[in-house]
């Protein structure tokens, strides 16, 4: 592995156990000398993320769609190794697909689930073999999880879609999981 993606909210506006969080995730990915890619932004756990990494001397790649970087407000992260600028949303998130070995959610609104959606959603069909951890910071994403369990409870889903996910308490949790992956064949996900 020599990348790590993670999606997490561009909010400053959360509690603060959240921005220790991202920022400890960030220094963990910069000791162990992975690439983070992220959606480019120096704001909210986005921000805190990639100036841990940098922090401990890793590379940041961001991916940052150009309506973005048209605010009055700049909110890009400036000091990124590589800043890549997409159309859109969609190239964005292609992009960060391909230039990653894996993914961590942190907590985040919903451009955050929509990004881990659909590589849940690419597990499901095959499509990817990449991990996937949520971190579960102040049990953010039971709810989350909840509700998987009820859509496979009235077979919406398999059981077999929840193994597709991790959730795990911290990053150090996370990281381990991520170095020993060992990718699993998926079964068909129709019912």
């Amino acid at each position: 592995m020599k990348s790590i993606c993670v999606f997490c909210a561009s909010s400053n506006a959360v509690d603060k156990v959240y921005h220790q969080v991202a920022t400890d995730l960030g220094q963990r990915i910069g000791l162990l000398g992975l690439d983070l890619i992220f959606g480019g932004g120096g704001i909210g756990l986005m921000g805190d993320v990639a100036r841990g990494v940098h922090d401990k001397g890793g590379r940041v790649v961001g991916v940052i769609p150009e309506f973005f970087l048209n605010n009055e407000q700049p909110i890009e992260y400036a000091k990124a190794d590589e800043l890549i600028v997409t159309k859109d949303m969609r190239s964005r998130k292609a992009i960060m697909d391909e230039r990653s070995d894996a993914f961590i959610v942190l907590p985040g609104g919903i451009g955050t689930l929509e990004e881990a959606t659909e590589i849940i959603s690419m597990k499901q069909l095959g499509l990817t073999e990449k991990p996937i951890v949520f971190i579960n910071t102040n049990k953010f994403y039971d709810a989350f999880i909840l509700n998987l369990n009820r859509m496979v409870e009235l077979k919406f889903a398999k059981q077999s879609t929840l193994d597709l996910i991790n959730v795990l308490p911290d990053p150090l949790s996370a990281l381990e999981f991520m170095t020993a992956y060992q990718p699993q064949k998926t079964n068909s996900k129709w019912l």
